[in-house]
């Protein structure tokens, strides 16, 4: 059922919102907001809490409805996929890449004429992009804190989160005509359209069958040894989150991990001399971290892992000689603009260019990490750089 509207003044203003948690409110509430030109989107997850990650909320914003969606009461969301796939409808979101990522993960929702607040700010130079920063200033409003890091797979929910969640929209689409109207007027809206057209394609990672410590920082630097150590107790706390439902922090942390790795303690005396784990701790996983060490000090030398360093290719000596040039002139102009140089071009970017040392426009077609605006807008500028040389 629609639950009744509530009214309460918040930090900023006066919220009314209608909570949809069942199928039939979702379809009838998708129909009439497909009359929409801009819907504000936002969700709250509940990563902090649980193994897997999953949406918890929807929250949807026009300039007059606010509607908050919640996918764990309705076993079928499937209703709201043509919204999002919509191309005359413009969703606006405030750093919208692991809201994507999310809602395709979770609800295979794919998402046209994306507009992203937080990509927009940087294209104009703000250097503060946090949407709490951005509203201070835009609006004299601050956002409410309190429940950023509450579970949101609870239910019921507190009325209060629920409209904690609803401010979030708010003030989005508003947001978004200014920052439009700006971008217009310095002749960027084209780049950010761009960007944001890509930012509406990422998905999230796949699972794949390679070593649990290829995505642990400072991996790349350990022994033999100690990647045999350090792959056993991932699998180890992996196991434990998955079993108890909780995210790998929680289980063990990384800082604690790699004191485990360093020192490789043979027994529960050693462990608890590491300092890496409370008491609490030692007594629930100690034998067993104990067992996953010694278990791979015993593993042959030939079956013990070795990190798949790539070696850089070896490149003629000119090609430094491009890149640098290439990147005082990124710089330069970043500061000419007031944006950060990775906008302009990350160095990733620039060594492809060094390389390939395009002599004519047409040549830098062949860069496919090159964004078509970057192409258009500095061009020229990059192939007379490297003719001048």
């Amino acid at each position: 059922m629609v639950l009744p509207v509530k009214k309460k003044e918040t930090l900023f203003m006066t919220t009314k919102y209608t909570l949809i948690n069942t199928k039939t409110d979702l379809e009838k509430i998708t129909s009439d907001l497909k009359k929409e030109k801009f819907i504000a989107v936002d969700v709250e997850a509940d990563s902090m809490y649980h193994f897997k990650e999953k949406v918890c909320l929807i929250q949807l914003a026009t300039k007059k409805k606010h509607v908050v969606i919640d996918p764990l009461q309705i076993q079928d969301i499937s209703s709201i996929k043509s919204l999002f796939s919509n191309s005359d409808i413009k969703k606006i979101f405030h750093g919208a890449d692991f809201d994507v990522r999310s809602l395709y993960r979770d609800f295979n929702i794919k998402i046209k004429n994306l507009f992203d607040t937080q990509l927009a700010c940087m294209f104009l130079g703000i250097r503060q992009t946090s949407l709490d920063a951005v509203l201070k200033k835009r609006f004299k409003v601050s956002l409410n804190k309190k429940y950023r890091k509450r579970d949101w797979s609870k239910r019921p929910l507190p009325e209060a989160m629920i409209e904690y969640a609803v401010n979030d929209t708010i003030y989005l689409i508003k947001l978004a005509e200014i920052l439009e109207k700006e971008l217009k007027e310095i002749d960027r809206i084209s780049w950010v359209h761009e960007e944001c057209k890509i930012l509406s394609k990422v998905r999230p990672a796949l699972l794949n069958s390679e070593p649990l410590f290829m995505k642990f920082k400072g991996a790349g630097k350990l022994n033999p040894k100690s990647l045999a150590v350090l792959e056993a107790v991932l699998r180890f706390r992996l196991s434990v989150a998955e079993k108890k439902d909780k995210p790998l922090f929680k289980i063990i942390g990384n800082n604690s991990l790699m004191k485990i790795v360093k020192e490789k303690p043979a027994n529960l005396r050693r462990l608890e001399k590491t300092k890496a784990l409370s008491q609490k701790q030692i007594e629930m996983y100690g034998d067993a971290i104990v067992r996953a060490v010694n278990n791979s000090l015993m593993l042959p030398a030939a079956k013990l892992p070795v990190y798949p360093l790539r070696k850089a290719p070896v490149l003629p000596p000119e090609v430094p000689l491009r890149a640098k040039a290439v990147n005082r002139w990124r710089d330069s102009k970043a500061k000419e603009l007031g944006l950060e140089p990775s906008i302009i071009c990350k160095k990733s970017i620039i060594n492809l260019i060094a390389i390939q040392n395009p002599t004519y426009l047409t040549d830098l077609l062949k860069i496919k990490e090159m964004k078509k605006w970057q192409k258009k807008e500095f061009g020229r500028d990059i192939v007379a750089i490297l003719k001048s040389l």
